[in-house]
């Protein structure tokens, strides 16, 4: 047992008996002394078991498109449907020769931003969607019958690298672009749309009713999945306009213009269509009994948090503690070990701690950590490690609640991605917050967590009288 007292101090409280015209009295005087140490337990074990996690809602903006295998992950791909935000004004005045009305489609990758080799060609077709996609939507979705084999917008795949995707200053950017030219059609009934329903424009719902989406499927290669951070359509036409000359009088003129008329944002349905055979070794691992966190699409870790038994905080804090006790602390690190592998595959950046009951209803409610029942760490790369250090609260209302069950203390850990917004209160910046934590689907990612050398500190402070 690692059970560490500390001695706070002692004192000598004299009780002053006062008379009614205020004086002090000596009648009655007695002396107490009172003890107070923190106890720091740090003596618990935990256990827990990897558990698959196969169908995940991936609510974020961030799309994964490659495919790759790893004899240490295992094969891995992801395409994706996505649904637009439309802009709700298009600039039609003075606009001519409809015939020039161009439209691209752009994925923004940042520089590195990929798992896999950089240099290998890639291919991937895009298709228009023909029906609404549903909601909730999740990662095995299937996209047959959401759109025509026959209706390909790209019947050329379009073939791009990570190294060498293109940019206007490829080295001065922290990005890269994949371009991706759209049929003509499509943009002139769009704009036809528009000038005969601009309302179309106002709403996603509105717009999808219009334009139900697209799918982007990998067409062949593999190697790589790269991580698309935006996806926008832009639309190009020509307009009338008027130049200044050197003498200072105007003439007519035509010139191109372009706007970014859609792009996929929170509002808007968008998802990864994943697929993950998980490797043998990482099976094995599973099946021998180790912890492991293998995401997207893959292992999850369940544990049982010590606070029921024999051993348990709650039987050692009511036995020892003493009824003059306050409880300070309770906090809860994970050492992780890196799985070795080619593809510099790491550790997922966040992971929540969730009541496995709850996990569910967690993300369908867009819930945050409250602290409670759920609880986030930040992987510290520097110590390998996860940190929950705020769980207080919970061990407090397991302490008042009648009757404890299995699901008070059975718990998924389960890689998020966690999305922030900076905050600030009139001239002053208070930092980033946390508005939303929603599985994992960064890029692939895994690591061992050493259970046993997971550490619980639980900190009260206990105090005694003695007369």
């Amino acid at each position: 047992m690692n059970l560490t007292r500390y001695f706070i101090g002692a004192c000598a409280l004299l009780a002053i008996v006062s008379s009614c015209d205020d004086e002090v009295s000596n009648i009655g005087n007695s002396l107490v002394t009172d003890k107070s140490e923190i106890v720091i337990d740090s003596s618990f074990t935990v256990t827990g078991q990897s558990v698959l996690n196969r169908d995940i809602q991936s609510r974020t903006i961030t799309q994964l498109l490659g495919s790759f295998n790893a004899k240490e992950f295992g094969a891995f791909s992801s395409e994706f449907v996505t649904q637009f935000m439309p802009a709700m004004q298009l600039d039609t005045t003075n606009v001519v020769d409809l015939d020039s009305l161009r439209m691209k489609m752009l994925l923004f990758v940042r520089t590195g931003d990929f798992t896999g080799d950089s240099l290998v060609p890639m291919g991937l077709k895009v298709y228009p969607l023909t029906r609404q996609l549903p909601s909730p939507i999740y990662s095995n979705f299937d996209p047959e019958g959401y759109y025509s084999e026959a209706d390909c917008w790209t019947p050329e795949s379009k073939i791009y690298t990570a190294n060498a995707i293109y940019n206007d200053s490829v080295n001065s950017l922290s990005y890269r672009t994949v371009s991706v030219d759209l049929p003509y059609e499509f943009a002139r009934k769009f704009y036809d749309k528009y000038k005969s329903s601009p309302q179309t424009f106002a709403s996603p719902q509105a717009f999808a009713e219009f334009f139900p989406g697209i799918y982007v499927k990998n067409s062949f290669g593999s190697g790589r999945v790269i991580n698309i951070t935006e996806t926008r359509i832009n639309l190009s036409y020509r307009r009338k306009g008027k130049v200044s000359t050197s003498t200072g009088e105007t003439r007519d003129t035509v010139y191109n213009a372009t706007g970014i008329y859609m792009a996929v944002t929170p509002e808007v349905i968008s998802n990864n269509i994943i697929n993950l055979s998980i490797s043998p070794q990482l099976t094995a691992m599973a099946e021998q009994g180790e912890n492991i966190l293998v995401a997207p699409s893959g292992y999850d870790t369940q544990i049982e948090f010590p606070v029921m038994g024999e051993d348990g905080i709650i039987n050692k804090y009511k036995s020892e503690a003493g009824d003059l006790s306050v409880i300070n602390t309770l906090t809860f690190s994970i050492p992780v070990t890196e799985i070795e592998n080619d593809f510099n595959i790491t550790p997922p950046p966040y992971l929540l701690m969730v009541l496995s009951s709850e996990k569910q209803e967690f993300f369908a409610e867009n819930k945050i950590n409250d602290d409670k029942t759920s609880f986030l760490a930040t992987y510290d790369e520097e110590d390998q490690c996860y940190r929950f250090s705020a769980m207080r609260q919970y061990i407090m209302d397991i302490l008042i609640k009648d009757n404890v069950a299995e699901s008070d203390y059975t718990f998924t850990l389960t890689p998020v991605d966690v999305v922030t917004e900076n905050a600030s209160s009139g001239y002053y910046d208070q930092g980033q917050i946390i508005t939303g934590i929603n599985p994992y689907v960064g890029k692939p990612a895994m690591c061992k967590l050493d259970m046993s050398k997971a550490k619980i500190k639980f900190t009260y402070s206990k105090q005694s009288i003695n007369n």
